[in-house]
C-alpha cells in the first residue's frame, strides 16, 4: 500500500499533522508513506521518522505544480489524504493520481471548493486540530487517537552555541517574541520584563529566539530585560527542535516554534489573542495558555482592527505567574 499525506503549510499546521502520519505508520507498518509539503516547510517533514519520502511544492507557479505532480506520479498511491482543506491542496491530492482522495466534509473545509476533488469526504467535527486530523483517518480504517511526534534527534550547532553562552549550572528558557501575524505578537518590552523575572526568580537563562527579519524585535526584548536575556544564534528547523528539547521552558505566542516545543514535550507558557487555544494550542493540561480569544474582535485576522488590542491587555504579572505555575508543575525550583 502507498499513502500520500498532503499538508502544505504553515509550520505550526504541519507540526499538528505529524500525529496523523505517526498513526498511519502504526496502522500500516509496511506501507510506503509520502508527504507533500511546501518547500519552505520541508525541513520539519524531513525529521518525521514515520515518512518515507518528502515531496515538495517548490513554487506556486504552473511549473512548480507540474513538477510536484510529476514527482507524486512516480508512485502509484492507493490513498491521498488532504489534511489542509484548501482548493490547492485538494487539487494537488487529486493530481497525485491516487485511487482514493480523502478529505474533510464540506462543513469542515476551509475552502468549500475543495470538496469536488475528493472521492471520499468525512466528518471530523470540532476540538483540537490534532484530534480532527486523527479522526479523518477513520475514513481509511485507522481509529487511533494516540498523539505522538516521531521527530528525529539530530546534532545542532545552535544548541551547542546556546549551551556555551549560559552558566554551566543553569538551565535555559526560550522566549519567542515573533510571529507571522502582527496580531499574534505580544509587546517586546513585556517579553523583556518576563525574561528578567525568569532569570531572577527562576534561575534560568532567558534565550531569545528570532527568525528572518526579526533581529530588531529580538534586540528590543533583550534591551528591555535588564541584562537578563541573551540572543539565540541563527536557528533552522532542526536547531529549533534540538534547542526546544533541551530547554526548561518556552514562552511564545501562537506560532511555529511554540508548536515545535509542544511536540517535543517542553513545558510552555503561550499567549493567544485572535486564535483559539482549544483548537490550536498546547494540548498538555499542564501547559498554560493565556488567552484573550473570547474578547477578541478580530478572530483569525492577521491584524487588529479594534481598540483595545486584546493581547495588549495581557500583563507582565499574568505571564510571570503563569511561568511560575508551569515550572512548579514540572518540579522546577528557582
Amino acid at each position: 500500500m502507498n499513502i500520500l499525506v498532503v499538508r502544505l503549510g504553515a509550520l505550526g499546521d504541519v507540526v499538528h499533522a505529524v500525529p496523523a502520519a505517526a498513526a498511519l505508520r502504526r496502522a500500516f507498518p509496511g506501507a510506503g508513506i509520502d508527504w507533500l509539503v511546501e518547500k519552505k516547510h520541508r525541513a520539519i517533514v524531513d525529521l518525521v521518522t514515520s515518512i518515507d519520502r518528502t515531496i515538495t511544492l517548490d513554487s506556486p507557479t504552473l511549473a512548480g505544480w507540474s513538477a510536484a505532480i510529476q514527482a507524486m506520479r512516480r508512485t502509484a498511491y492507493d490513498i491521498a489524504i488532504d489534511l489542509q482543506g484548501l482548493l490547492k491542496s485538494a487539487v494537488l491530492a487529486r493530481g497525485s493520481g491516487a485511487a482514493r482522495v480523502v478529505g474533510f466534509s464540506i462543513w469542515h473545509l476551509r475552502e468549500k471548493t475543495a470538496r469536488p476533488f475528493y472521492s471520499d469526504a468525512h466528518e471530523a467535527e470540532g476540538g483540537h486540530v490534532i484530534a480532527k486530523n486523527l479522526r479523518l483517518l477513520r475514513a481509511v480504517g485507522v481509529n487511533d487517537d494516540r498523539i505522538a511526534f516521531p521527530l528525529a534527534d539530530v546534532p545542532s550547532p545552535a544548541l551547542d552555541a546556546v549551551r556555551a553562552r549560559i552558566p554551566f549550572d543553569r538551565g535555559f528558557a526560550l522566549i519567542n517574541p515573533g510571529a507571522a501575524w502582527p496580531n499574534k505578537r505580544w509587546l517586546p518590552e513585556r517579553f523583556g520584563e518576563v525574561a528578567s523575572f525568569i532569570r531572577d526568580a527562576c534561575a534560568l537563562t532567558p534565550v531569545v529566539l528570532w527568525g528572518p527579519g526579526e533581529e530588531r524585535l529580538a534586540a528590543d526584548v533583550i534591551a528591555s530585560s535588564a541584562g537578563a536575556a541573551v540572543l539565540a544564534p541563527p536557528t533552522g528547523i532542526a536547531d529549533l527542535v534540538a534547542v526546544s528539547r533541551a530547554a526548561a521552558l518556552v514562552v511564545s505566542g501562537d506560532t511555529g516554534p511554540l508548536h515545535i516545543a509542544v511536540a517535543v514535550g517542553t513545558p510552555t507558557v503561550s499567549l493567544f489573542g485572535p486564535t483559539d487555544p482549544d483548537r490550536n494550542g498546547p494540548y498538555d493540561k499542564a501547559d498554560v495558555a493565556i488567552s484573550r480569544y473570547d474578547t477578541c474582535g478580530c478572530r483569525y485576522d492577521r491584524r487588529c482592527h479594534q481598540t483595545p488590542w486584546c493581547l495588549g491587555e495581557v500583563t507582565t504579572a499574568e505571564v510571570c505567574a503563569a511561568v511560575q505555575r508551569r515550572l512548579a508543575a514540572r518540579g522546577h525550583r528557582g
